[in-house]
C-alpha cells in the first residue's frame, strides 16, 4: 500500500520551532514528526511513500538517506512555490498511477503534523467497502472549520466556526457538522478529476466533486486520539501525552 506524507508547509504556527528545520522535523519525545507518521503507516502495512517538501527541502531529504528510509521506499516530491494539500497532491500523482496495480488500490494521504491513534486499517476498509472516491477521518470537536455530513456521511458542505453561515453544494437536511482530522484514504481516480491548477486546497475540490454526485464520506474517529502539533503548545502537550502512553 501506499501513502503521500504532507510536509512542505512553512510551519509558520510552529515558530520558533521551525526557524531552523521543517516542521516534518520537529521533534516530540525525542521522534520527528516525520518519523512518527511513517511509523505509523507502516504499521497498516504501508511501504512506498512520498513525501512534499519545500521549507527546509534538504534537511528532509538527508534525514530520510541518513535513515536508510526507515526501511521504506520513500521518493520525495520537491516544491519550488507551495502547492497546498490539492495542488501537491496533483504534483505527485504519477507515484500512484507507476504501474496498473496501483490504479485500483486506495492510498493515504496524511499531514506530517498530526499524531493520532486512528485505525487507518479500518478506515481503508470503510472506503473499499462503500466504494468510496476519498474517506476523510472526521471527530466530533470544536474547531475553526466544520466539514457538513448528512445522515447517510457524505460531504455536503462546509461552515467556518460554530456560528458561520453553512456553504452547502448538496440539498440535504441535516447535516452535522464535525472536525476534520488531516487523514484521507483516496481511490487513485480522484487525481484524474482534479482539474484545479496550480496551488489550490483540496477540500473545495472534494466539495465540488460531492455537488456532482461523488462519494466523498465522513469516516467517525471519535474514539481515537488525535492532536493537531500546529502550535509550540501544541507539541508539549503531544510530549505529555506520549508520556501517558496515550500514542506509541
Amino acid at each position: 500500500m501506499k501513502a503521500m506524507i504532507l510536509a512542505a508547509g512553512l510551519g509558520t504556527r510552529l515558530r520558533p520551532l521551525t526557524n531552523d528545520r521543517p516542521k516534518a522535523l520537529v521533534e516530540v519525545a525525542g521522534r520527528t514528526l516525520l518519523e512518527i507518521t511513517l511509523s505509523r503507516l507502516r504499521i497498516f502495512g504501508v511501504r512506498e511513500v512520498i513525501v512534499n517538501v519545500h521549507h527546509f527541502a534538504d534537511m528532509v531529504v538527508e534525514y530520510v538517506k541518513k535513515n536508510d528510509n526507515f526501511g521504506m521506499r520513500i521518493e520525495v516530491s520537491r516544491e519550488e512555490e507551495l502547492l497546498d494539500t490539492g495542488g501537491g497532491l496533483k504534483k505527485a500523482g504519477w507515484f500512484f498511477l507507476e504501474d496498473s496495480v496501483g490504479r485500483d488500490e486506495p492510498f493515504i494521504l496524511h499531514n506530517v503534523d498530526v499524531i493520532s491513534t486512528i485505525d487507518l486499517g479500518r478506515m481503508v476498509e470503510f472506503h473499499r467497502e462503500r466504494q468510496a472516491l476519498a474517506t476523510l477521518a472526521v471527530q466530533e470537536r470544536e474547531t475553526s472549520r466544520y466539514l457538513l455530513f448528512d445522515e447517510q456521511g457524505q460531504l455536503g458542505g462546509r461552515r467556518a466556526g460554530r456560528d458561520g453561515v453553512p456553504e452547502l453544494v448538496r440539498d440535504c437536511q441535516p447535516m452535522q457538522a464535525l472536525g476534520f482530522s488531516g487523514v484521507h484514504v483516496i481511490s487513485p481516480r480522484l487525481l484524474s478529476m482534479m482539474t484545479e491548477d496550480g496551488a489550490f486546497s483540496i477540500i473545495p475540490a472534494y466539495l465540488r466533486l460531492a455537488a456532482q454526485g461523488e462519494k466523498i464520506l465522513g469516516f467517525r474517529a471519535d474514539e481515537y486520539y488525535w492532536l493537531d502539533l500546529g502550535r509550540p503548545e501544541n507539541v508539549a502537550r503531544a510530549e505529555r501525552d506520549a508520556g501517558a502512553g496515550l500514542f506509541g
